[in-house]
């Protein structure tokens, strides 16, 4: 890191805003997660500027704006792409409660370097001089790999309590360490975390799965300082084994592949059920699909796991009949995500020398329950009658057409051969009759 300002390169964009506002008289930096990156030689989609024009100002010198934040300083400016960079003036804290703060402007660059986070975000840069400001030694952080607050760290929390978890979420992403008294101040800071709204909270767990290779780094500092206590009170003991199913999934990366976020989701409340599931995604302010979806794959894990797990063990392996039930039970659409989540819990198994099937066998499985989901009748739309049929059979309309359809599948998922109108018109009066 000799030369750091060399790494940083903000878009041309960006320095014609910065351009404009100096032009006018007014200070302008690049600040935050945008510099921050550049140093340590990552990209970094969005760049925000801190600057000493108030709102009004920021607006009356660009066309198009956004007023994101006006009562915080934030004001949203399009580039000719259309793309949004946030400029904030220059603000220091009155008043704050944990969650919320009072700000005011006309600080100084330093004075609003203060109020950040940590010190690796604390640096700013001048794009026409190019220059790094780093009063806080964020540079030197960076080089020793520590997340540490600016300042005092416990005042750091109480400002906000969301900083806690930013201080892990980055510590993981990064492969940092947090250092020591920034570490116990996130623990004291725990027990008050509940004061987080729903939203924030979620966002915190999304962004960790969505950034972080290993997010069982991430987690297991939730665990260890009390956070999920705190706002996931059904992940605060949430096991090794869990955080390592986690981490054997995917990373979907930001903006791509979102259902990779989801089953990182599902491996994480897997030792749930699905009740339990669902209430602490609704808790959280998740969709209902969301929910829905993930509370499925942990309730087909927890009604279906170990069968699978002693099936696929032993070594006559898992019969046909049991892929079809499996795949009827869990559903065409959910079959390939539940045998992805259990794909994980087995492999975090394995490295725990518990019992898990060979990965071989677990392959097989997908491609068998894939094959089956989508050639075999595994639901009641798929059978050779239907409600028409059993009417023209002399069958009342009537409640009992469900259970009796239900009846037919459960036949025809131990002998798919008797999935033909005739065989089944057979079965209907004695099925008939046992309701």
């Amino acid at each position: 890191m000799t030369d750091v300002t060399a790494n940083i390169q903000p878009p041309i964009a960006v320095l014609e805003i910065v351009r404009t506002l100096r032009k006018a008289g007014f200070e302008t930096w690049c600040v935050g997660g945008a510099v921050r990156d550049a140093v340590l030689g990552q990209a970094h989609l969005d760049w925000d500027l801190a600057t000493a024009a108030r709102p009004a100002e920021v607006r009356r010198l660009f066309d198009r704006t956004i007023p994101v934040g006006i009562e915080f300083g934030t004001v949203g400016v399009l580039d000719k792409a259309g793309h949004m960079h946030e400029v904030t003036t220059f603000r220091r804290d009155v008043q704050h409660d944990g969650r919320h703060a009072v700000v005011e402007f006309g600080a100084s660059l330093d004075e609003d370097l203060a109020r950040r986070d940590f010190t690796i975000n604390a640096m700013a840069f001048d794009p026409v001089e190019r220059r790094l400001h780093d009063p806080f030694g964020g540079q030197e952080d960076l080089r020793g790999r520590v997340v540490r607050a600016v300042g005092d760290p416990e005042a750091r929390m109480v400002e906000d309590r969301l900083r806690a978890l930013r201080a892990i979420r980055f510590a993981a992403r990064f492969d940092f360490a947090i250092d020591a008294h920034t570490w116990r101040a996130i623990v004291n800071s725990a027990p008050f975390l509940s004061r987080l709204s729903p939203e924030r909270v979620k966002q915190e767990i999304e962004k960790t799965l969505e950034q972080v290779g290993r997010p069982s780094v991430a987690f297991r500092r939730w665990r260890d300082s009390g956070a999920f206590a705190s706002v996931v009170p059904a992940l605060g003991a949430v096991s090794e084994l869990v955080l390592d199913a986690v981490d054997a999934l995917p990373l979907p990366g930001p903006r791509v592949r979102p259902q990779r976020r989801v089953l990182r989701l599902a491996a994480l409340l897997s030792d749930l059920s699905a009740p339990e599931a669902e209430a602490a995604l609704r808790a959280l302010r998740f969709s209902n699909q969301e929910m829905a979806w993930i509370a499925a794959l942990v309730g087909a894990w927890g009604a279906h796991g170990a069968m699978l797990t002693e099936s696929l063990s032993s070594p006559s392996g898992i019969q046909a009949r049991t892929v079809r039930r499996l795949a009827s039970a869990v559903g065409r659409l959910r079959i390939a995500s539940f045998v992805r989540l259990a794909a994980a819990r087995w492999q975090a198994a394995r490295a725990r020398d518990a019992l898990a099937p060979a990965p071989a066998r677990v392959r097989e499985l997908y491609r068998r329950a894939l094959h089956t989901a989508f050639h075999d009748a595994i639901e009641i739309a798929d059978l050779a009658i239907d409600g028409d049929d059993l009417r023209r059979l002399g069958v009342q309309p009537g409640p009992q057409y469900r259970p009796l359809l239900a009846l037919l599948l459960d036949g025809v998922l131990d002998d798919p051969a008797t999935n033909t109108a005739e065989a089944l018109a057979d079965r209907v009066p004695a099925l008939l009759a046992s309701l």
